[in-house]
């Protein structure tokens, strides 16, 4: 496999990014749902926040790497069996989805630097406090960042769905592309019948 995208499938690169990527967007749903939770006395209360803070940050350079990547490489063709109106509500689901991470990211930056207080990442690195002494900064931002983690996790979930569609109904690529897997002859030629079936049938 190589490192770039390719017309029919896409570059190790750009897999390891989004699987890198799609773990750590449910994670921190999830650990952020969980912390919220927690009692001032419980142990986990300062060292789960540290640790959503701390993947956070590192999901948004995951994602400026994915989005460079992207604007350097090809992206694989859609399936011939995917309607149009299909894969244009694909690609707005995914700009959608971008905007939404750096939205959060931001929300989630305004939360924690509110104090003037750096973000510590791990001990690997710290992001300074520039933004701050807006008025209610935290609950705004706090109220913002659940509001918008939501809508993400729906969108992440549509789209997870989409991919399953695509994988054992449509029975074509899409997924496997994104896994790596080479694709199937049986099923690309399958696809193909399907494909001039459709074209024969609308004629």
């Amino acid at each position: 496999m190589k490192a770039r995208n390719n017309q029919t499938h896409y570059g190790w690169v750009a897999i390891i990014l989004h699987w890198l990527m799609a773990p750590a967007i449910i994670g921190l749903f999830v650990l952020g749902w969980w912390m919220r939770q927690l009692s001032y006395y419980d142990p986990w209360y300062q060292q789960a926040p540290n640790i959503h803070k701390g993947i956070g940050i590192l999901l948004l350079v995951a994602l400026v790497l994915r989005l460079l990547w992207r604007t350097i490489n090809t992206i694989p063709r859609d399936e011939p069996n995917i309607p149009r109106w299909q894969a244009l509500a694909a690609s707005a689901t995914h700009a959608l989805i971008y905007l939404l991470l750096f939205a959060i990211t931001l929300s989630g930056y305004l939360i924690s630097t509110a104090d003037g207080r750096a973000i510590d990442v791990f001990g690997w690195f710290s992001v300074a406090a520039t933004i701050q002494g807006i008025p209610n900064q935290e609950d705004l931002a706090g109220s913002l960042h659940e509001i918008l983690a939501w809508s993400l996790i729906v969108l992440v979930s549509l789209h997870t769905l989409a991919a399953l569609k695509h994988h054992f109904i449509d029975r074509d690529a899409t997924l496997r592309k994104m896994l790596g897997l080479p694709i199937s002859p049986f099923r690309s030629e399958e696809q193909n019948i399907n494909t001039t079936t459709k074209k024969e049938t609308s004629t």
